[in-house]
């Protein structure tokens, strides 16, 4: 079934919408001096990625984004930030953030319009666009043998590597308290 042309329209402001959000909060993470609110708006920013999941057709990833991403690991980073009991005078004085993200934005723009200037001299036309997507993409079945059979050894390393990391900083944390 062909989407008409209102669900194009639809599905492109939203995708506007949830991109802008995303990248606005991610804005909003790098430039905060202190922590806390870089961290909240972290969450903004995973909350604008699960939307631009959903609007993928991947609802399976979308709630995942939001369950362990901005769910239980932001928790976990919030609750670090409240261990180590940042104060305004620990952290450094950066009054060139605007200066520093304006020259990244500068030094990225060149780049990003030879990619998409790349992108539109490309023959013909996408040929994934019109390729059907199986019943069954994206269930909770087909990404967990996936991700068991294909990937185990990643998936548990990850595992292991955040549990050193949350053990390292309370150990860290405790050392200073």
């Amino acid at each position: 079934m062909e989407p008409t042309p209102f669900q194009i329209g639809l599905q492109a402001v939203l995708f506007g919408i949830l991109a802008s959000v995303a990248v606005i909060g991610a804005l909003v993470t790098i430039t905060r001096r202190h922590p806390l609110p870089a961290a909240l708006s972290l969450i903004v920013t995973f909350f604008g990625l699960a939307g631009l999941y959903a609007l993928l057709s991947a609802p399976l990833l979308a709630i995942l984004q939001i369950l362990v991403y901005a769910g239980a690991i932001m928790a976990l980073v919030v609750f670090v930030i409240m261990l180590l009991n940042v104060q305004d005078s620990d952290l450094p004085v950066n009054e060139n953030v605007g200066k520093s993200v304006s020259l990244a934005l500068a030094a990225i723009a060149p780049v990003l319009l030879i990619f998409l200037a790349v992108i539109g001299k490309l023959p013909g036309e996408s040929t994934l666009a019109n390729t059907p997507v199986p019943a069954d993409f994206g269930t909770i079945e087909v990404i967990g043998k996936f991700l068991y059979t294909n990937y185990l050894f990643a998936f548990e390393s990850v595992a292991v590597l955040l549990t050193v990391a949350l053990v390292g900083v309370v150990i860290l944390a405790k050392r200073r308290i």
